[in-house]
């Protein structure tokens, strides 16, 4: 049940304040007071786009809000997940709000919290249908023509199984084509990567090996000058015949020594010498131990080199230094078992994707029978409500026919008229005036409405073009619809507004904003009156009025 709608600086209205109530809600007025911004407000609440000229001049933005009494169950919907999850704990009612500026942006509220406007309008097609002469003309559309089929079918619990069910089928297909295309895309490159693989195993190449090769290499390379030098170094420091610096380190040591008594000092000194004596002696010894391993090996210095140009063609070949290219390897060497286990993986998925299509298959097959069985009871019952409205003599047809599988089935509903037993059946928005149309929208909604459908109900000029006795008939099935949902009923017929539970007017005065007012009973009857075509201060309109509210 729609409880408050709040609306502020929506085109003629500058605010508003409307408390409704179950059953039937009226909303009259002059032409041209505003009476379809209701519609209007309630219309953006549910998704709608914004158009030109709703923001009014009162202020720089319009805003519209409404609170609801919502069915706790209406959030175990998978397709209201994302307003769901804005719903503040232990909150029992539902609050919806639109923001527009005049620089056309909007923004949608679902408890006080930003809301994407598909989510909105997955919201508004639980909560509320709506109609109007205009909006009549969705009955040329496929989809609403299917919808309205599976509403007097009760078709819910198995329209939601059969879109699961194409959300896993189109999942699961997705999934195969992903795998399938990666598996092609590795077989493509399975050579490559074998390649790689065969040629660093080849190789083998152990940690840190190129940079210790290069380095083996200048020692090769230049064993005549590391010869040299090594023989000179160890001649100065400890020569065959003379002195050299061990021997001069420790003649020092010696004389320092021998004065050490006369300054303590100086024995550190001597001490200090003696270890570089020391360390002399046995720097010479390495120096002579290098330069007795130094021997001349070119195949040695070959095979260094060879391997190292093998390092270097790898490194050209991936364009990376040796360490990346073994890293690659290993990559390369995982995709391959990924490979290997591919084609178990992808049978997997297959037969995952040929279930969800059976699955699907099964389902959809399960929705065209009940639609089928469906079809033929919901053209009676329609040709039933037509009666009622003054149309006796129509034929109306309801044929399920198949269609390419989506997430609503394989079917498409067709719905045709014919005025007459004696003339040709067409489709519905085509073979109907203006005020037919309007009726037969109600007939076919009253009628699918036997299965079920959202509680509340806007009817904006679905009187269009009837009156009399027909108006009357109007009157009665809105009446009954209002028995089990909420109705809001923009209406200019009195016959119409006479059954109100809540009459609305919108009065817009010469100047300045619109506004909306509740009537009490006494007003109820002047506007009956006003509304007959009568003066709302003469006393036989009023008693007119009176008798037609009775």
């Amino acid at each position: 049940m729609l409880a408050r709608l709040s609306i502020h600086n929506l085109a003629l209205i500058e605010r508003a304040e409307l408390e409704l109530e179950p059953g039937l809600n009226v909303l009259t007025g002059e032409t041209g007071a505003g009476k379809t911004m209701l519609a209007q407000a309630i219309g953006l609440l549910t998704g709608a786009q914004p158009v030109s000229g709703m923001v009014g001049p009162f202020a720089d933005e319009a805003y519209v809000e409404a609170e609801f009494d919502a069915p706790t169950e209406l959030f175990e919907d998978p397709a209201l997940a994302a307003v769901a999850g804005l719903r503040p704990d232990g909150e029992e009612t539902l609050v919806v709000a639109r923001r527009l500026t005049a620089g056309g942006r909007s923004r949608a509220f679902v408890w006080g919290r930003s809301c994407a406007r598909a989510d909105l309008e997955a919201l508004g097609e639980r909560l509320i249908e709506m109609s109007s002469q205009h909006e009549a003309r969705r009955l040329a559309r496929p989809a609403r023509q299917l919808g309205l089929l599976d509403a007097y079918a009760g078709t819910a619990e198995l329209t939601a199984e059969m879109a699961a069910a194409w959300r896993a089928l189109r999942a699961a297909e997705s999934a195969f084509e992903s795998a399938r295309g990666e598996a092609a895309d590795a077989a493509r490159r399975r050579l490559d990567l074998e390649d790689l693989v065969a040629r660093v195993d080849q190789l083998a190449p152990a940690a840190g090996e190129p940079e210790s090769l290069r380095a083996e290499r200048e020692r090769l390379r230049h064993l005549d000058e590391l010869a040299a030098a090594a023989g000179t170094a160890a001649e100065l420091l400890s020569p065959a015949d003379g002195d050299g610096a061990r021997e001069l380190a420790a003649s020092a040591a010696q004389e320092l020594s021998a004065v050490a008594g006369f300054a303590p000092e100086l024995g550190d000194v001597a001490a200090t010498l003696d270890d570089i004596a020391a360390r002399i002696q046995d720097a010479a010894v390495e120096l002579r131990g290098h330069l007795a391993g130094l021997e001349a090996d070119p195949a040695r210095l070959e095979q260094v080199e060879s391997r190292l140009e093998a390092f270097a063609q790898l490194e050209r070949r991936y364009a990376a230094p040796v360490g990346e290219v073994v890293e690659q390897a290993g990559a390369a060497r995982r995709a391959l078992e990924r490979l290997e286990s591919s084609t178990e993986e992808l049978a997997r998925l297959e037969a995952g994707a040929a279930a969800a299509a059976e699955a699907a298959r099964d389902c959809a097959a399960r929705l065209t029978a009940a639609r089928a069985a469906a079809a033929e009871p919901f053209a009676r019952a329609v040709e039933t409500e037509l009666a009622d409205l003054g149309m006796a003599q129509a034929v109306f047809t309801v044929r399920v026919e198949p269609a390419e599988q989506g997430p609503r089935g394989a079917d498409r509903a067709v719905l045709e008229l014919a005025a007459t037993p004696t003339l040709a059946a067409g489709p519905v928005a085509e073979t109907a005036s203006g005020g037919e149309l309007s009726r037969i929208a109600l007939a076919i909604r009253v009628a699918a409405r036997a299965g079920g459908g959202p509680g509340i109900l806007l009817l904006d000029e679905v009187d269009a073009g009837i009156g009399g006795r027909t108006a009357r008939a109007v009157a009665d099935k809105l009446a009954a619809l209002a028995a089990g949902a909420q109705l809001l009923v923009i209406t200019h017929l009195p016959q119409i507004a006479r059954a109100a539970d809540a009459h609305f007017l919108v009065e817009k005065p010469d100047e300045g904003a619109a506004k909306v007012v509740r009537l009490r009973e006494a007003e109820v009857v002047e506007e009956l009156a006003r509304m007959l075509g009568g003066d709302p201060e003469d006393e036989a309109a009023l008693r007119h009025a009176e008798a037609l509210r009775s």
